[in-house]
C-alpha cells in the first residue's frame, strides 16, 4: 500500500514540474510608451524549469489584433530566456504612432508563445493618436488594436524560422505585471496569455491576462494550472480506488 502511496506521490509531484514553463514578459506595460528613435526596453523573467526549451529566445516587434498578430520586425535573436533578461534597441519609425504594438516571444524548444500588453510608439516628439478600433473582432472585447507598420518596411528583419508560428496566430499570450491575457487584453496588450494596453500581456505573478488575452501570456498561465488541476484530479482519484 505505501509503495502505491509512494507511487502516485511522485507521478503527481513530475505533472507539477512538467506542466510549468515558459518565459513572462515584464516590460513593457499597460501604459507603457517609447518615442520613435528612442531607446527601447523589452525585459522578460526567465523560464525557471528548463535550461533549453527557451534557450534560444527571438522577440517580435507585433501589430493587429488578438487573433490575427502582424510581424513588424524581429528586433532581437539568441536571446537566454531560461534567466531573466533585458534588451534594448533604437525604437523604429512607425505609422500610426499609437498604442496598437507589442512583443511576442518564440523559442525553437518551446511549444507555447508568450507576449508583452500593447504599448505605445510615439512619434520623436511625443504625438499619438488613439488606437482605431476600440473592441477585439469577433468578440467585442474592450480591447483597443490598430494594424500598424514600420515607417521603412526596408528596415524589417524577416520572423524566426523555426519555433511555434513565429509569425503569430490565435492569441495565448503572457501579461506583464499589470493585467492582460493575450487574446482578450483589456486596454491595450498582449503577452504569454495577453491582455495590456492594447496588446496581449502576461504576467507569472498576476496573470494580468485576466482583462488581455492577447496581451502577456496570460492564457498561457491558465492553461498550464487547467492542466495542471486534471493531472491532480486523476491522480487523486487513481489513489482513491487503489486504498
Amino acid at each position: 500500500m505505501l509503495s502505491r502511496v509512494s507511487f502516485f506521490a511522485g507521478f503527481v509531484l513530475s505533472a507539477a514540474l512538467f506542466a510549468r514553463a515558459d518565459v513572462t514578459p515584464s516590460e513593457p506595460g499597460p501604459g507603457s510608451a517609447y518615442n520613435a528613435g528612442s531607446t527601447c526596453t523589452v525585459s522578460w523573467e526567465g523560464d525557471p524549469d528548463s535550461t533549453t526549451a527557451w534557450k534560444d529566445m527571438s522577440i517580435q516587434l507585433m501589430t493587429g489584433d488578438n487573433f490575427n498578430m502582424i510581424h513588424l520586425s524581429t528586433i532581437a535573436s539568441e536571446q537566454d530566456g531560461t534567466v531573466d533578461g533585458r534588451f534594448n534597441y533604437p525604437c523604429p519609425e512607425v505609422t500610426p504612432y499609437s498604442a496598437i504594438y507589442f512583443y511576442q516571444f518564440t523559442a525553437a524548444g518551446a511549444p507555447d508563445k508568450t507576449w508583452t500588453t500593447r504599448f505605445t510608439i510615439a512619434s520623436p516628439t511625443g504625438q499619438t493618436v488613439p488606437p482605431p478600433n476600440a473592441a477585439q473582432p469577433g468578440t467585442n472585447d474592450p480591447i483597443p488594436w490598430g494594424a500598424g507598420a514600420l515607417a521603412d518596411p526596408s528596415t524589417a528583419n524577416p520572423p524566426p524560422t523555426a519555433g511555434p508560428a513565429a509569425t503569430g496566430g490565435t492569441a495565448r499570450a503572457t501579461t506583464s505585471s499589470s493585467t492582460s491575457t493575450a487574446a482578450n487584453a483589456t486596454t491595450s496588450g498582449l503577452s504569454r496569455t495577453s491582455t495590456g494596453t492594447g496588446a496581449p500581456t502576461a504576467t507569472r505573478n498576476t496573470t494580468a491576462a485576466a482583462s488581455q488575452t492577447a496581451d502577456s501570456g496570460a492564457l498561457a498561465t491558465v492553461g498550464h494550472n487547467i492542466v495542471l488541476g486534471s493531472v491532480l484530479a486523476i491522480a487523486s482519484s487513481l489513489l482513491a480506488v487503489s486504498l
